[in-house]
């Protein structure tokens, strides 16, 4: 069989490992590094060992892996091609295929002669991460079709607004969030949540940013919720590829976790004002309430949390450099969450916050100033620039910490959002058999159907 072009590696890391940094390089320098924490009480199958670190490359330059310490580490390498394929690779044929110990002198990949189309792996089915610089098409899940949600006594009447394709009626709500592969199975309970707890449903419109697979992505969308009014735009990932540094937590690292930076230059410049939304949570409240909250002439509306220690969201780099920290100088920061905001895109545009945004970036790459993704440059920009929101509107943290992802509780007073940050995400959680409490609360707008048969 042909020797395949370009290989799709990555560092899987034994349970049994608490924590550990991960640098393995090449003979052109580093390849993959990164971190990762994992605790379990019970052994896992390799399927489910976490992964460190991944990234598409040459197919020669697998065969230049050193190790960089004796660790009980092994390397997976696939052809691209088959990453995506339905099919569940045979466990006995990868380890005696694909795996090679990096316990050892050197991490020397094998021949792959012995590729072949059935020997694939699924990593969405197996909670891997796709690599960020991997365009490939990948098979989208399915999910049923949920309920149609209709509008309550005193809603406007959609009508009036239905003709617009650029969904620019300013009398509906506006909600903008990502879509890719990976996370449409959340995205599509985040979606079901909002239209079941809203009072007038068909005045809501989405405003959805995918990277990738516009197409693919609208026809799954309008296949599960026939009725929803939205609009499916193209983010261009050349704006951050290379403005974005590495993150304690390769999700954080994905150009369009950096979406939400660019969606007033997106949206129409009729839609002033929109609610960004991750695809990690639920809304279990009427989402108009929060699209009424004031902004009080601030361009992000927010939860914030001046209790939490602001210094730690910055490397002691930032802060010892008064030319970098005095941008807090008659600012009163505070931590919030940009996984929920109300954002003034009027206000955003006027002031150009995309580009300012930009600059803070590029100090990064140069600085190392942050380790968080694309949370810093939101805290260095708007930080004490926020009108604040009740915490209701963002119980975050549920998916614990960005390294081990632990179980963690519900923060004391009342829910209206609930939300997944943190490594753990309750999918995941679910299908491997081992929740967190707090996961059962995101399963009834599970709309996933395990099946591989498009019904439409």
């Amino acid at each position: 069989l042909p020797i395949p072009s370009r290989l799709y590696c990555g560092l899987f890391v034994p349970p049994r490992l608490a924590t550990l940094r991960i640098r393995v390089e090449t003979q052109r320098g580093a390849l993959l590094q990164g971190g990762i924490s994992y605790a379990s009480a019970e052994p896992l199958s390799f399927l489910d060992w976490p992964l460190a670190k991944s990234v598409v490359i040459d197919a020669q330059e697998a065969h230049n892996f050193v190790h960089l310490a004796s660790l009980d580490l092994f390397c997976l390498c696939i052809p691209p091609e088959n990453i995506m394929s339905p099919n569940r690779p045979v466990i006995m044929l990868l380890v005696s295929l694909l795996l090679v110990s990096l316990s050892g002198s050197a991490c020397q990949a094998r021949k792959f002669s012995p590729f072949h189309s059935n020997v694939t792996f699924n990593p969405i089915d197996n909670h891997i991460l796709l690599p960020s610089d991997a365009h490939h098409e990948v098979d989208l899940l399915h999910f049923r079709e949920a309920p149609a949600f209709r509008n309550g006594k005193g809603c406007l009447s959609p009508r009036r607004f239905m003709e617009s394709e650029d969904l620019c009626d300013p009398f509906s709500v506006h909600i903008a969030m990502t879509l890719d592969a990976l996370y449409l199975r959340g995205s599509m309970a985040a979606i079901m949540s909002i239209v079941q707890h809203a009072t007038c449903p068909e005045n809501v419109a989405f405003h959805f940013l995918a990277s990738s697979q516009e197409t693919e992505l609208a026809k799954r969308v309008r296949n599960t919720f026939p009725y929803l009014r939205f609009k499916v735009y193209r983010f261009d990932e050349n704006l951050v590829k290379d403005r974005i540094s590495s993150s304690v937590r390769e999700a954080l690292e994905r150009p369009l976790n950096y979406a939400r930076i660019y969606i007033a230059d997106i949206l129409p410049r009729c839609v002033q004002r929109v609610i960004y939304l991750d695809s990690d949570l639920v809304v279990v409240d009427d989402v108009a309430k929060l699209w009424n909250s004031h902004l009080g002439g601030y361009p992000l509306g927010a939860p914030e949390y001046c209790h939490a220690n602001f210094t730690k969201y910055f490397t002691d780099a930032f802060w010892m450099d008064k030319s970098l920290s005095s941008v807090f100088d008659r600012r009163n920061p505070c931590y919030f969450n940009t996984g929920v905001m109300i954002m003034d895109l009027q206000m955003w545009r006027h002031n150009g916050y995309s580009k300012i945004i930009e600059l803070w970036m590029e100090i990064q790459k140069e600085r190392r100033i942050y380790e968080l993704g694309s949370l810093p440059p939101f805290l260095v920009v708007f930080a004490g620039r926020v009108n604040p929101v009740e915490h209701r509107w963002n119980q975050h943290g549920l998916g614990g910490d960005n390294i081990e992802g632990r179980c963690r509780s519900l923060h004391p007073g009342p829910v209206s959002l609930l939300h997944w940050s943190g490594k753990g995400k309750p999918w995941i959680r679910l299908d491997a058999r081992r929740p967190c409490p707090l996961d059962s609360l995101w399963a009834p707008y599970d709309l996933f159907v395990p099946s591989h048969v498009d019904s439409k």
